[in-house]
């Protein structure tokens, strides 16, 4: 499967031809945003792939740390961060970040060169990373499929792998149009059998309450609707394969295109891109992504917030949930308050959100 940022980015060009004129109040920054998490001081940390990382605080945005091509950080030490690139074999890295300087400390890209976990093409999407203090971090590869542990010697240990599943092309088959798609380089499309293999396109990681790595998934094409899952996998699991090994189970499932996690008073928050996939977003035919707090022990899950456009990521500060929104976007993409700890709508349009990143500029 093509790498997770350019599918995401692709889409830029489709909403630009949709979106209003450019905000009234330009935010800082570059674009695509795909990590948020809170800084070791309060602030709002983004991750701004075409700068490097921008600190938010109060009304005031700026950029502490230049680095192109970030996917997501997570605080290390009150004084650094780790840091992850993707873009190919030069970028695909684990980094830390300290002082405004971030130094490379794993080569992702030739981890994937030399084991290649799971059986498809050799590439590395590193796109979503979890502290796991000073010493290490466990990273989701996007494009590799797996969840890899990197220890700040650079020593890089395969945790676990996802594996593929058969879905349904219904969706995909949808949103081009089929029988006769609009664009005719979609007709390919509508000659697809009703279900074939999907990557699971493991784009996000979040330690649970009880130690445990938990992982989700995209769901690579044709897309489909509701068949994104999250899995657990026991923190000591090395070389795992996900659904033969028992170190690995589903936790939750029903979902649609995920792209971020985050565990907030024992619940796991789980971020969907769009409730109609990442491919509709591709075409420009989104409906808005949603936020949904389920319980790993049952599975069940509940809506938090929907309608909210281009989710890319979530975190939560000062109890607060914070995403993303519009994150592909030029001009438009920003970081906004979701929900306040006891807040009733559902419904982003519904109310009003601020977001600390009103000033312009880095």
């Amino acid at each position: 499967m093509r790498r997770l940022v350019a599918i995401l980015a692709a889409a830029v060009g489709g909403l630009l031809a949709l979106a209003p004129g450019a905000s009234a109040q330009p935010t800082p920054f570059a674009t695509p945003l795909f990590g948020l998490t809170t800084g070791p001081t309060g602030g709002l940390l983004v991750a701004d792939s075409g700068q490097g990382i921008v600190r938010g605080h109060g009304d005031s945005a700026r950029l502490i740390a230049e680095l192109p091509g970030v996917t997501d950080m997570d605080v290390r030490t009150r004084h650094s961060l780790w840091a992850l690139t993707s873009g190919g074999p030069e970028n695909s890295k684990l980094w830390i970040v300290a002082g405004g300087t971030a130094r490379p400390v794993a080569d992702l890209w030739a981890f994937e060169v030399r084991h290649n976990p799971h059986p498809a093409l050799v590439e590395s999407n590193p796109f979503d990373v979890e502290s796991l203090g000073p010493d290490r971090a466990v990273v989701a590869d996007a494009a590799g499929n797996d969840l890899l542990r990197v220890d700040a010697d650079g020593t890089i240990r395969l945790v676990a792998v996802l594996p593929n599943q058969d879905v349904s092309t219904a969706n995909a088959k949808r949103i081009v149009g089929c029988p006769e798609p609009d664009d005719p380089q979609n007709a390919e499309i509508c000659d697809l059998p009703a279900r074939i293999p999907a990557e699971p396109v493991a784009t996000s990681v979040a330690i649970g309450p009880d130690g445990a790595y938990y992982a989700g998934e995209l769901k690579g094409f044709p897309a489909p609707l509701h068949r994104s899952r999250v899995w657990r996998i026991e923190p000591d699991a090395r070389n795992a394969r996900c659904g033969t090994s028992s170190e690995c189970r589903v936790v939750v499932r029903g979902l649609t295109s995920v792209l971020d996690l985050h565990f907030w008073n024992d619940r796991l928050h789980v971020a969907q891109i769009d409730d109609k996939s990442w491919f509709a977003v591709e075409l420009g035919d989104g409906v808005g992504g949603s936020v949904h707090s389920c319980d790993v022990a049952t599975g069940s899950c509940d809506t938090v917030v929907s309608g909210v456009p281009i989710l890319t990521a979530i975190t939560v500060r000062h109890n607060t949930l914070w995403g993303t929104v519009n994150a592909l976007i030029p001009g438009q993409a920003d970081v906004v308050r979701l929900q306040d700890a006891f807040g009733a709508d559902t419904r982003m349009q519904s109310r009003a959100v601020r977001t600390p990143f009103a000033a312009s500029g880095g």
